[in-house]
């Protein structure tokens, strides 16, 4: 009695997916990156922020000084954060206020753990602008004079 076709046609496909797997070991010999030397897994970095496989150029490069290296995800303000305002709200029970910014005449939050001297309301002050997720709020708080008053 012979094979059915059904036979003959499962022993081709195993023949097939066997010599298909040879040939995919073949082609992952040839196209080995495994003991490749470092340069070639070097990446380089242009003065735009692109990847590049080809060094910089010399004349190009430029010294900066890790001072200047700024890791961080808050923006970069350039003018002076030290600001001025009045205390318009201060609960000492609760330790939070408001103060309004002279300058924008906007509503700054504080903590009493923020103050540098005990403050009251109506009180000139002078304080840094920071920013969180919530919004401005007010740190490093002193009553401070005003050249005008």
């Amino acid at each position: 009695m012979g094979e059915t076709f059904s036979k003959k046609e499962f022993r081709s496909k195993k023949a097939k997916s066997k010599e298909d797997k040879a040939q995919k070991a073949k082609e992952r010999k040839i196209n080995n990156n495994k003991g490749k030397g470092l340069e070639d897994m070097l990446a380089y970095v242009d003065e735009y922020g692109n990847l590049s496989s080809i060094p910089p150029r010399e004349s190009r490069k430029v010294e900066i000084d890790s001072k200047d290296i700024r890791i961080d995800t808050r923006p970069i303000i350039t003018n002076d954060l030290t600001r001025k305002g009045r205390v318009t709200f201060f609960n000492q029970t609760k330790g939070f206020g408001f103060i309004t910014d002279d300058q924008s005449k906007e509503s700054i939050f504080f903590h009493i753990n923020d103050l540098l001297e005990s403050v009251k309301e109506r009180d000139s002050v002078v304080y840094i602008q920071d920013k969180n997720a919530k919004g401005y709020f007010a740190t490093s708080v002193k009553k401070g004079q005003y050249p005008n008053n």
